[in-house]
């Protein structure tokens, strides 16, 4: 709708129209958030969650993928501190940079064959 309809169609002053129209402003930001929400954040809350359980089930021997995209195996777990296993380097990464959890590589192997 162009201005001027609006303004043709807009109630007479006094009559209650500002009310309606900040009612009906109120319910659209509602149905907007309630769609932002439902669609973007609620999804992404749930995948964090599931990433942080994973992350607390993290064991000696399993591969993981860091956000820097090394790949390795983990031979120590201290806190928030782990040890892995990368060609023939050991690096030391918190645990929160770890951005994939594979199945040990000896594990996948033998499900395979």
């Amino acid at each position: 709708m162009t201005l001027a309809s609006l303004l043709l169609f807009a109630p007479p002053p006094g009559s209650g129209g500002d009310s309606r129209m900040i009612i009906s402003f109120m319910v659209q930001m509602g149905l907007i958030f309630a769609i932002v929400y439902f669609m973007m954040i609620r999804p992404r809350m749930k995948q964090e969650k599931k990433h942080r359980e994973k992350l607390g089930l993290l064991k000696k021997g399993d591969e993981v993928v860091t956000t820097g995209g090394v790949i390795g195996e983990v031979i120590h777990l201290k806190d928030d501190r782990i040890t892995i296993k990368s060609g023939e380097s050991r690096l030391v990464i918190q645990r929160d940079r770890i951005s994939d959890i594979r199945a040990p590589a000896t594990t996948e192997g033998a499900a395979a064959s």
